[in-house]
């Protein structure tokens, strides 16, 4: 019998993102909850759950935008998905192929865009993603060239680390949601842009 999972949830606020000054207005806080939390002291969030910026006016604004991250986040539904990801690769002429792509996609035209998964990295974190497949102790290609999602997930996740602070938790959704739309493509057997 497994044991239950334990996830935990936190929040915090930092009193530089406001103007002390202006007149009162909505208020940010910051809001996680995963099985791995972390926080720095310049009130820096990391973590393999989800974190949003939240803001509120009141408390009890606050109190209903905290219950419902709460209630929305499945955690058997996460694990399940994470678990899954290992039983799907691509080949090298694929991550190849999902590279250049990735480095194309910031010139498309906008109606483009819409019609394809949005992919929230820049070229910087491609260019570590790219060098990581080949150099990463822990998740690079094996020996045929071919990597699973789960190893191309962390490379995703790990690329995101080097981003400044107002863009890193929405790059790491974003990681999620990217490497969870091209897992989907793979058991369809469907289209997937960035592999064509």
């Amino acid at each position: 019998m497994e044991t239950p999972c334990r996830y935990q949830l936190g929040g915090v606020r930092a009193y530089n993102q406001e103007n002390l000054y202006s007149r009162k207005a909505e208020e940010r806080f910051k809001v996680f909850v995963g099985f791995q939390n972390q926080v720095c002291t310049n009130l820096c969030i990391s973590t393999d759950g989800v974190a949003l910026d939240i803001r509120a006016r009141t408390v009890s604004e606050l109190m209903e935008r905290v219950y419902n991250l709460i209630t929305g986040f499945n955690a058997e539904k996460h694990i399940a998905l994470l678990r899954s990801l290992s039983g799907y690769a691509i080949t090298e002429t694929q991550f190849a192929t999902l590279v250049g792509r990735a480095r194309l996609y910031q010139f498309l035209q906008a109606k483009t865009k819409k019609e394809i998964p949005d992919l929230h990295l820049g070229d910087s974190q491609i260019t570590t993603v790219a060098r990581d497949y080949y150099k990463d102790e822990s998740f690079c290609r094996n020996g045929d060239g071919d990597i699973d999602l789960w190893k191309l997930y962390n490379l995703f996740t790990g690329a995101v680390k080097s981003s400044y602070i107002d863009t890193f938790l929405d790059r790491n959704v974003g990681s999620t949601e990217f490497i969870t739309t091209l897992s989907e493509s793979l058991r369809n057997k469907s289209g997937f842009w960035y592999l064509s």
